[in-house]
């Protein structure tokens, strides 16, 4: 989606892109997401100015391609007890809370906009600036409209491989490719031609996720939906309440052992796209496990008020994440002509029509 993203930025300013794909179609984090414009837990400062720059990107890319199923549906986060409230309103209370869009409200506030929500709950945290799109469409349905253009040309199947000089790569076909500027948004990949141009010390990890996807509800779900262990994830929490519920009441075994947090997004075909976990340590385990979507269901349960239906998908991903949590992405000249962008880590399908913007903006496009 990054290098999507820079390909739409640089031929709506009138340049002549070439767009090379190492696979036949994108299969990494880009698909493997909730398809999430995620406001609401960013960070104060450059972090939240992004995510709120790329969600108007969003919006307006949204109207020119309906089929990226764009949709400003907000979220809410229910909230359980005192110690989790006192998390909720430290959050609304944040200066920037009315750009974000926050409220705090009562249980039939959150069901008037959420029906599907019929579990118990003592309030919960509205963000209206959050949003959504279909992750495993969204590459598909903006190629469709950048393929409209003369300019644009995809080339998949082909991996870049080395450097030839000034603003030129060889492919993995033998074919060069010469451009004013090559920007390489590798994703996950971090090793190879990565690692040869940016050195050994690049300040990029990797970070391994585990989600799942349901059949149809059967019914709306309105508003995507976390659980109060986002608090615990996301830096627009931290708070002296936060560490109070963290050292009160902190996180089941399995939640904790896994990182977890609930995330959930409904799909264009009435499914449940639902997460997540994380593991950072390697070599990352090569099989998915059933504690946390065990963990998941049960959660997912107690808000819904009724069993989930059937899981129909299971996966894991990995993404890139800079190791300075203060950094949006890691964004480096490797070469002359020649740029590196990688790790917005789980901010990338939030924050890349933004982070696409700001490239063209420094590089003078």
């Amino acid at each position: 989606m990054v290098g999507t993203m820079h390909a739409w930025q640089a031929l709506e300013r009138g340049h002549k892109v070439v767009q090379i794909e190492r696979e036949a179609e994108a299969r990494g984090a880009s698909l493997r997401n909730f398809g999430q414009i995620w406001v609401s837990g960013r960070a104060g400062g450059e972090e939240l100015e992004t995510a709120l720059r790329a969600r108007e990107l969003w919006e307006g890319i949204g109207g020119r391609v309906p089929t990226l199923g764009f949709r400003p549906n907000g979220s809410l986060t229910p909230v359980r007890g005192p110690l989790e409230l006192a998390v909720a309103e430290a959050a609304v209370a944040r200066a920037d809370a009315a750009a974000r869009g926050y409220k705090l409200l009562t249980p039939g506030e959150a069901r008037a906009l959420n029906p599907a929500l019929r579990g118990d709950f003592t309030a919960a945290l509205y963000c209206e600036r959050d949003a959504a799109v279909e992750p495993r469409t969204a590459q598909l349905a903006l190629r469709q409209e950048l393929l409209k253009s003369p300019d644009y040309t995809f080339l998949p199947g082909r991996e870049v491989r080395g450097v030839t000089g000034a603003g030129a790569v060889r492919d993995d076909h033998g074919d060069v490719h010469h451009a004013d500027t090559v920007v390489l948004c590798t994703g996950a990949w971090l090793g190879g031609l990565v690692r040869e141009l940016a050195g050994p010390d690049l300040p990029v990890r990797r970070v391994r996720l585990q989600m799942m996807q349901t059949d149809p509800l059967g019914e709306p779900l309105p508003t995507s939906v976390a659980d109060a262990d986002s608090f615990r994830y996301y830096p627009a929490y931290a708070s002296p309440a936060l560490d109070e519920l963290n050292a009160r009441q902190p996180q089941p075994e399995t939640a904790a052992a896994h990182r977890m947090q609930l995330l959930m997004v409904q799909r264009a075909d009435g499914g449940l796209t639902i997460g997540d976990t994380h593991a950072y340590e390697h070599p990352f385990a090569f099989d998915t496990v059933e504690e946390p979507y065990e963990h998941l269901t049960g959660v997912v349960e107690s808000l819904l008020g009724r069993p989930l239906p059937r899981i129909r998908h299971r996966w894991a991903g990995v993404y890139a994440q800079c190791t300075d949590p203060g950094k949006v992405v890691h964004r480096q000249q490797v070469h002359e002509g020649v740029w590196l962008v990688t790790g917005p880590g789980g901010r990338g399908m939030t924050c890349a029509p933004a982070i696409a913007e700001t490239t063209a903006n420094e590089l003078g496009w």
